[in-house]
């Protein structure tokens, strides 16, 4: 079964938002140049880490939703879980990737055109 294993922030200023959950929450955030991604440690004790990035694509229209959360779910053959959500009506969003040293994600839309995350631990990605 797929578990939530980390939340991902989008941005229009990630600058701006890290010191926002750095004084609201007293996350640490922790950027990766090389990425341009912000590591977010939420704390001791249960629940999950996450991540900050800066949005792509265009921004919504003035007064419409923001899908500025996106869950990711820890899977053990990310090829399959892309499969299976394509079975079930999903779409492609953004490809497979590697996180170098850490792993591989890739990103679907939901039939709603909500975005969420595969993510598989190999630590010899490149």
């Amino acid at each position: 079964m797929a578990r939530v294993v980390h939340f991902e922030i989008h941005a229009a200023d990630p600058e701006r938002a890290a010191r926002f959950y750095e004084s609201a929450f007293g996350w640490t955030l922790s950027h990766i140049p090389a990425l341009d991604y912000w590591m977010i440690a939420t704390g001791d004790g249960p629940g999950i880490d996450g991540g900050l990035m800066r949005r792509r694509g265009e921004p919504p229209a003035e007064g419409q939703p923001v899908n500025a959360f996106v869950c990711t779910l820890g899977v053990e053959d990310l090829d399959a879980a892309l499969r299976s959500a394509a079975a079930a009506g999903g779409t492609l969003a953004v490809p497979r990737m590697a996180i170098p040293g850490v792993g591989h994600v890739a990103y679907m839309k939901d039939t709603e055109g909500n975005i969420f995350g595969f993510f598989t631990d190999d630590p010899s990605a490149a």
